[in-house]
């Protein structure tokens, strides 16, 4: 189904919760909400009182839960218009427009095997979230390796939740990577993520990985490039990216 067959939804926000000096997890009440699958993502609409209207795109990092509620993940974009709405006016119990779920090729469902390969790059892990937490969920122990970009240690999201699944030892490992300075202690990767990175922490291309990366367009790019430059088939790569405004492409 398209986006513009897709019926627009009076959502209510439940609840937001800092991840960061930039950015915020937003939890929204859904009522009629059809369900997503991890990977997905959503229009959201805001409408001023002269009738303009702004519209972005976010990729849902909930895990489908069979309940009208989900939950997206706004990081702050110098100037645009939207983002700091939802991270400084938004508050408990106003009402959202949206229309989803939307996309069926950046999807990852608990039986469709592995390895599975998670690269992101920034607010990137988003839907690389929910592709985890479905995991979870559902008590999946397919392996899994996320390797994940940030600038700075603050700016790392969802940190207590990845820490806290890679402590449990069930196939998932966590490679994170700073790219603006490392706080003394930091055990972790520093550096941007390219093909030695990918080479030394991802799995080998003869293990067929499933490979889903997501991020800032030169992000994606860079990546996507290095994966097939270390041999791995073009086909088992999925990606998504977005642009300045903080559009999915």
């Amino acid at each position: 189904m398209t986006p513009t067959h897709l019926p627009w939804r009076i959502a209510t926000v439940a609840a937001a919760k800092p991840e960061s000096a930039r950015a915020k997890a937003i939890l929204l009440d859904v009522p009629g909400w059809p369900g997503h699958l991890a990977g997905q993502h959503l229009d959201l609409r805001l409408t001023a009182d002269d009738g303009y209207q702004a519209q972005r795109s976010y990729s849902i990092s909930s895990a489908p839960a069979g309940e009208p509620q989900l939950e997206i993940t706004v990081e702050r974009v110098d100037d645009g218009e939207v983002s700091p709405f939802l991270l400084d006016e938004l508050r408990e119990g106003d009402p959202l427009e949206l229309r989803g779920p939307i996309g069926g090729y950046f999807t990852w469902v608990p039986g469709d095997g592995g390895p599975l390969l998670l690269v992101g790059g920034g607010s990137g892990v988003a839907p690389l979230m929910a592709m985890l937490r479905a995991r979870t969920r559902s008590g999946d122990r397919t392996p899994v390796r996320l390797l994940y970009s940030a600038r700075t240690v603050d700016e790392l999201l969802y940190r207590a939740e990845l820490d806290r699944l890679a402590d449990e030892a069930d196939g998932f490992e966590l490679i994170a990577t700073l790219t603006r300075g490392a706080p003394e202690g930091w055990t972790g990767e520093q550096g941007r993520i390219g093909r030695e990175m990918l080479a030394a922490r991802g799995f080998p291309p003869e293990e067929r990985p499933r490979i889903f990366v997501c991020g800032p367009t030169p992000f994606v790019e860079a990546c996507a490039d290095a994966l097939v430059a270390l041999g791995h088939e073009g086909g088992r790569i999925k990606t998504e990216r977005f642009g300045p405004t903080g559009d999915l492409k």
